[in-house]
């Protein structure tokens, strides 16, 4: 069977004080908790990892740069975020796309040298609004998995994040029926690429105003196995209900 993975992006918020939450979540993962994971901003990966110890809470960073060191004012490499403890990055997200021109070459690179560092993957591929009002997303999509998997993608080293730029913070969710032909269509690609024993088991993760009150639903999915959480992953009171619906489907 597939892993399950909740994970959980922060994006630009919190400080020491917020990782109380973390305290708090430990206190209410479900006895059959899937993977859970948390990135936060990069000067709170060290002492979230701590924080979370041996609970199974991994922790992973928002972003990395492609090269392990050189001068690159103000990034930080896959090599010092594993030398943190965190497991995962996320690359590709749809924000350092758009803000910082992020391409599809960048993401894989990116992806590789998490792999060097011996981190996981998270890669995150999604469609605009306008690109959904026009039905381009399966194209868009179809476009993305060949332009930011690496060839040596694994079960192992990656995870795929579907995320519509258009749902990502504004409340606005596909129907079931959307999510299921996208995640499907993703399933299938990736199958004709890596071959099944590969395709079938890499996690593909749903995010964009993912809350406890359509978790359930979403995760009803044969393809969805988990979430990227955005805004609702910052309190533990309302990560741990969709973990729970996740370790329930």
């Amino acid at each position: 069977m597939r892993r399950k993975l909740a994970a959980g992006n922060w994006k630009m918020n919190g400080t020491a004080a917020n990782l109380a939450e973390l305290e708090a979540l430990k206190a209410l993962l479900p006895a059959n908790a899937p993977e859970v994971l948390i990135c936060p901003p990069a000067p709170l990966l060290f002492r979230a990892h701590e924080v979370v110890g041996d609970t199974g809470i991994q922790i992973g960073a928002q972003d990395c740069h492609s090269h392990e060191s050189g001068a690159f004012t103000g990034d930080i490499s896959a090599t010092m975020v594993a030398d943190t403890g965190a497991t995962h990055v996320i690359v590709g997200h749809s924000e350092r796309r758009e803000a910082y021109e992020e391409h599809d070459s960048d993401i894989r690179k990116k992806a590789k040298a998490a792999w060097a560092a011996g981190l996981t993957a998270v890669i995150c591929i999604g469609e605009s609004g306008d690109d959904h009002e026009a039905n381009n997303t399966l194209e868009i999509i179809a476009g993305q998995l060949a332009g930011s998997l690496p060839d040596a993608t694994t079960a192992t080293n990656t995870v795929i994040a579907y995320e519509p730029i258009w749902a990502i913070g504004t409340g606005k969710v596909p129907t079931l029926e959307q999510i299921v032909q996208v995640h499907d269509f993703i399933r299938a690609k990736i199958v004709t690429r890596f071959g099944a024993e590969i395709g079938d088991m890499i996690p593909l993760l749903y995010g964009g105003s993912v809350k406890p009150d359509n978790a359930a639903t979403i995760f009803e999915a044969e393809n969805v196995d988990g979430a990227l959480v955005g805004g609702a992953s910052l309190k533990a009171a309302d990560f741990a209900p969709i973990i729970q619906a996740l370790a329930a489907s």
